[in-house]
């Protein structure tokens, strides 16, 4: 049966590495993000590599948006195999001590909202085919004096508060999907990944790194987490 991955917050670095992993394993490739430029490159590069992909342009904030480009995205390559949540937020709340209470909320947009919904609309092909669910995550949600003390001098707070509820949402979906089959799987990114815009020269995490790594949390559907760094 032909296998598809749905890549949610496609772009630069970990999301495309993981997109041409799978590809190049047989995959075809859903891209989806809001930039429709952005996920026409893609295509056009995956198509070079021999990958049958498709674009889906979507708000992963909007679980409306989400849920109708998962549709689109069926309806064109078939059942989803694999959802990737790569997509993060929580940027516009980085000093907590400035911002305004009433919209710390926003920073669970993505990584818990939009995630939900995503999960919720292919949950019957996941359960179908025995799929997957990965999702990408950054060492903030960490919970160590460490990583607090960082994220509070580098004014990240509200990137740490989503990933920290990602990293529980990630830990009850595992549970909560378990009868179903489906295998929960997430890496804790520990540092900038080249190639994107949080990376300084050439240092970095190398993003093939991040998506093998994923690949064989998938073939093993055995421990939930690792971390990369």
């Amino acid at each position: 049966m032909p296998k598809t991955i749905v890549v949610v917050g496609f772009g630069p670095g970990i999301s495309t590495a993981v997109a041409e992993k799978f590809g190049a394993e047989g995959y075809s490739v859903a891209l989806i993000a809001r930039s429709a430029a952005r996920l026409a490159e893609g295509v056009k590069a995956l198509a070079a590599k021999g990958v049958r992909a498709a674009a889906f342009p979507a708000d992963a904030s909007d679980p409306v948006s989400i849920a109708a480009a998962l549709g689109k995205a069926r309806a064109e390559l078939g059942p989803v195999t694999v959802l990737h949540w790569n997509a993060y937020s929580g940027g516009e709340a980085g000093d907590l001590m400035a911002v305004d209470p009433a919209v710390v909320g926003r920073v669970f947009d993505v990584a818990v909202v939009g995630l939900l919904a995503a999960v919720q609309a292919v949950r019957a092909d996941l359960k179908s085919q025995a799929g997957a669910l990965l999702v990408t995550n950054g060492a903030f949600g960490e919970t160590s004096p460490q990583v607090d003390a960082l994220a509070a001098h580098m004014k990240t707070m509200g990137v740490a508060l989503a990933n920290a509820a990602k990293y529980k949402l990630v830990g009850l979906f595992a549970q909560a999907l378990k009868d179903d089959g489906v295998y929960v799987g997430e890496v804790m990114v520990a540092g900038a990944v080249k190639g994107t815009a949080f990376a300084s020269g050439g240092d970095g995490i190398e993003a093939s790194r991040i998506a093998n790594t994923f690949w064989e949390l998938y073939q093993a559907r055995g421990e939930v987490r690792a971390r990369v760094s």
